[in-house]
């Protein structure tokens, strides 16, 4: 598997500052209202300091009661100040989380499809999950206390200076050490949380695959090789957790011991003045209760960097899927006709050797052209190439003269449509997964489709075509979902249809009857079957035998059966 890139830190922080920019006055009602908020706190331990000054000075008790209720004014203020600030700040993260999500559908639905298949389910699937949601946590949670805790240290320090410049050289002992583990700390974090984002997309790949082709890894007896594969990309997950958990066993003690050194230094150093008159006992209380307040918001600071960390690495991943080329986005020139040529065409998946080997092919504009041949002989491949998902690595494919990778997608999928045996039920209504064919489609065309295809069970749905399908609703079987994905086909009306053993998953009686149905409904049309029944082969206008990526025969079913070559030893099989 190719999984997708990844962005790199400029391109992080452009896409940050890009999320805050769309917002400008959110954020900064936000920075106004958390400031406010550290202000309100920094009178409490300044109040308090007064408190011990008057007292030693001889006050009353009404002095202190008024400075005590000074005292809950501001804790009062600064609680609901705070209040708002985060309620502000989270309205803020939702939307840009929600912005974030939709960007990440629009450029995953912009993905070449080649792209998306050799990058494996897992990674994609972490991607628009967990890296999507680690991403909306940082931006909901993350930056607003990060804001807030950065404005009250900066407040909290400035005020111990503001009190004695010698109690805020004293506050900033502890310092050196948590700027040296931090630095420490986050030249390696990054690197760590990609690794484990990584290693956590393979194992979600190797657990997709396996149970997708259960059935599969029990008929061949892979049972035991797909444990290995599975316990090996879990040892991996292990790993890279384990690299990240030692980060933070040194990153975390080491600041945890930081702490203490700061109010430690304030108090051995007012402890050691006092006498000589420098400050005051109110100062050296007040900048230890500063001290003190510190650990909260510093501790947050730091606590809340790791799961910073989390989300750069994600929000690197998630940037990652727009990084990826997009499909070229229109032709030079207008296609002229509908004729579809191969010549010379190559192909090699990516790491391997060739699977098609100099094909030349002339599909005339409706023709039914069948294409036949044992397993692994680059059927599948070939239907690829001529609906542009692929490119050949040497060679052209091209449609009325213009290259079929070279038109724009939307004009492309007009004209050519590929129908395989993977076919999907989106959540929604029977017209909603009709819909995604033709969205301007009338009930009654929706209908014909259907019919087009052979899909009686319609009739007896509940709510016809407002039937909801998908998990916890109505739960279409194989042949349903591809006799669904036919009669999308039918709607979408290209002029050349590819059908990659499009009718696998029904029944006998059933695909003769559907195969039935389609051919009056795409009659005139440019056809390509990709045939395992050789009924297809038979009513096709002409064949084309593959094997080993080569074509070995063409011609009409009756040439090929009288030339006594491999489709007539074919017939024979398939006829017992």
């Amino acid at each position: 598997m190719k999984q997708l890139p990844v962005a790199d830190r400029a391109a992080v922080r452009h896409a940050t500052l890009g999320l805050i920019a769309r917002d400008r006055r959110a954020v900064a009602i936000v920075l106004i209202l958390q400031s406010a908020a550290a202000i309100a706190g920094l009178a409490t331990p300044w109040l308090v300091g007064r408190i011990v000054d008057e007292v030693s000075a001889g006050a009353d008790v009404g002095t202190v009661d008024r400075l005590a209720l000074a005292i809950g004014g501001c804790v009062l203020v600064q609680g609901l100040v705070t209040r708002y600030a985060q309620y502000a700040g989270h309205r803020f993260g939702e939307r840009a989380v929600a912005r974030l999500r939709e960007q990440f559908v629009r450029q995953t639905l912009r993905l070449p499809v080649s792209v998306v298949e050799h990058a494996g389910t897992g990674d994609l699937a972490t991607r628009s999950s967990v890296d999507v949601g680690t991403v909306g946590t940082t931006v909901r949670d993350v930056l607003p206390i990060i804001v807030l805790a950065s404005a009250e240290l900066a407040l909290l320090f400035g005020a111990i200076f503001l009190l004695h410049p010698m109690l805020g050289l004293a506050a900033l002992v502890g310092l050196p050490s948590i700027v040296a583990v931090a630095r420490w700390y986050l030249r390696r974090a990054s690197a760590a949380y990609l690794a484990e984002g990584a290693a956590t997309a393979e194992l979600t790949d190797a657990l997709t695959t396996t149970a997708e082709g259960a059935r599969t890894v029990e008929a061949l007896g892979l049972r035991g090789e797909r444990i290995g594969y599975g316990t090996e990309r879990i040892g991996q997950v292990w790993a890279t957790r384990r690299a990240t958990l030692a980060l933070r066993s040194v990153f975390f003690p080491v600041i945890e011991a930081s702490y203490a050194l700061p109010i430690a230094a304030v108090l051995l150093l007012g402890g050691f003045f006092l006498a000589d008159g420098w400050f005051s006992l109110g100062e050296v209380v007040a900048a230890a209760l500063y001290l003190q307040r510190a650990i909260e918001p510093l501790d947050r600071l730091l606590q809340w960097i790791e799961q910073g960390q989390r989300g750069i690495a994600s929000f690197a991943r998630v940037l990652g899927v727009g990084l990826v080329p997009p499909q070229p986005r229109g032709a030079t020139s207008e296609p002229r006709g509908e004729r579809l040529v191969v010549h010379g065409a190559r192909f090699a998946y990516p790491e391997g050797v060739d699977v098609l080997h100099g094909i030349d092919l002339e599909v005339y504009p409706g023709e039914r052209l069948a294409i036949v041949g044992p397993s692994g002989a680059g059927k599948s491949t070939l239907a690829r190439l001529l609906a542009g998902i692929d490119a050949p690595r040497e060679g052209t494919v091209s449609v009325g003269g213009c290259p079929v990778t070279d038109l724009d997608p939307a004009e492309r999928r007009r004209r050519i449509a590929l129908v395989t045996q993977e076919h999907h039920v989106f959540m929604g209504s029977l017209r909603d997964n009709l819909a995604l064919a033709a969205p301007g489609a009338a009930d009654e065309q929706m209908r014909s489709a259907l019919a087009a295809v052979g899909v009686d069970w319609s009739t007896d749905l509940p709510e016809g075509l407002d039937t909801q399908l998908g998990d916890g609703a109505l739960e279409l079987n194989a042949a349903q979902a591809q006799q669904l994905a036919l009669a999308r086909l039918v709607l979408a009306d290209p002029h050349t249809l590819i059908l990659d053993e499009a009718t696998a998953a029904l029944d006998p009686t059933t695909a003769r009857r559907t195969e039935r149905a389609l051919a009056a409904v795409l009659e005139g049309r440019t056809v390509v079957a990709i045939a395992h029944r050789l009924n297809t082969a038979h009513d096709a206008d002409r064949v084309a035998v593959l094997e080993d990526g080569r074509i070995a025969e063409l011609g009409s079913h009756d040439e090929l059966v009288r030339a006594g070559g491999t489709y007539a030893a074919l017939w024979r099989s398939w006829h017992g």
